[in-house]
């Protein structure tokens, strides 16, 4: 029977590994730390797979059994911390502490076929858990837990609503890994971590696929979705930004100094809104922005703060266009009507651009003269 289970997990886990690699939604960085977490899990089951068929008490395969039971338990914590390196690929290097708990486990499991500290196969080879098989779960918990931490602390950092989704996979996984440490015999770790790999690869895929390729900022589906799922009742802001004159950027210096005009901008807008803000490239050469602020002089005074990046940059030699923006403040206490903010705040935009080519019409004029 496990013989099926297990196979259906491995392939499962093939046809997860073909997904990767021809998926467009995931970011290509992400996609080497995910394979080894898949290579590793599969690794594992085998491993699992293997002290099942040599543990049958025929003392000829204790070998076998103690062979797989070190491999199993020394490369399982070590799939969370692969998965945790989609995020930030050098964590380990710079933070090497947080490899302690492998390091750790890897040694006690190594020690165990003569020690018996993590597990003890017997002579007549009957396996049982060690005296310190605590080590083995504190190094899986501890990895996993960091896992979950990186992944939120990613979400916040991006503004992208991920912590309830992970909250729900990280219960999801750890349900389905404890039934076995209760019941050794249930064998339901690898289905459940199979299913959570699975899971996990839709996550990080929705949150890949969230994002403007050309400036890394939020794109409009990813707006429209927010726009749609916004029912609360506190108070936000909506800002509209379009660049200024950018087809005569594109006519005068081609569509690829186009593109690194619009790249230069969304830099410049992302970096001057803080983490009360969140920044969408709209289309085209229009930029959108929601808040949680709703004062309009701190408003204005991070759209200022653009507007002098933007004069800074100009002044160091790079041909920037100026840009024309507008807001709009819902105050709360209603269900968010979040278009009409936009119409509103767009609206106000294009005052300011016409305001914008008049004074570049008198500008001209004056000197002509």
């Amino acid at each position: 029977m496990y013989i099926a289970t297990y196979s259906i997990d491995i392939a499962a886990l093939l046809y997860l590994m073909w997904l990767l690699h021809s998926s467009t939604a995931l970011d290509s960085r992400r996609k080497k730390p995910f394979s080894a977490a898949i290579i590793l899990t599969v690794t594992v089951i085998l491993a699992e797979a293997g002290t099942i068929f040599a543990g049958n008490g025929n003392v000829a395969f204790r070998s076998l059994n103690i062979f797989c039971n070190v491999v199993g338990f020394a490369l399982t914590p070590i799939i969370p911390l692969a998965i945790a390196l989609i995020f930030y690929s050098d964590i380990l290097r710079t933070h090497k502490i947080l490899l302690v708990p492998t390091y750790i486990n890897i040694v006690a499991t190594v020690l165990s076929p003569w020690f018996g500290f993590v597990f003890h196969v017997n002579a007549s080879n009957q396996y049982f858990r060690g005296d310190y098989f605590f080590v083995f779960m504190a190094a899986y918990i501890f990895n996993f837990l960091f896992l979950v931490v990186r992944t939120v602390d990613t979400g916040r950092q991006y503004n992208y609503p991920i912590m309830r989704k992970m909250i729900a996979l990280s219960m999801f996984t750890i349900t389905s890994t404890s039934i076995q440490l209760i019941e050794p015999l249930a064998y339901s770790s690898w289905h459940g971590v199979t299913l959570s790999l699975f899971l996990y690869f839709l996550l990080i895929s929705e949150f890949d696929n969230s994002f403007d390729t050309l400036t890394g900022l939020y794109n409009r589906a990813t707006f429209d979705k927010i726009a749609r799922e916004l029912v609360s009742a506190k108070g936000y802001s909506v800002m509209v930004l379009d660049i200024n004159d950018f087809k005569s950027v594109n006519d005068t210096y081609g569509h690829d100094y186009g593109d690194q005009v619009i790249q230069s901008v969304a830099e410049i807008i992302k970096d001057s809104f803080d983490q009360h803000y969140t920044c969408y490239r709209y289309g085209g050469d229009e930029f959108s922005i929601i808040g949680s602020e709703t004062d309009s002089e701190k408003i204005e005074e991070h759209l200022r703060s653009m507007t002098d990046a933007l004069e800074e940059m100009r002044n160091r030699g790079k041909i920037l266009p100026t840009i024309s923006y507008g807001y709009s403040i819902s105050p709360g206490g209603g269900r968010p009507d979040l278009y009409k903010a936009l119409k509103e705040a767009d609206d106000q935009m294009y005052q300011f651009k016409k305001v914008h080519k008049a004074n570049a019409g008198r500008e001209a004029t004056v000197s002509s003269y």
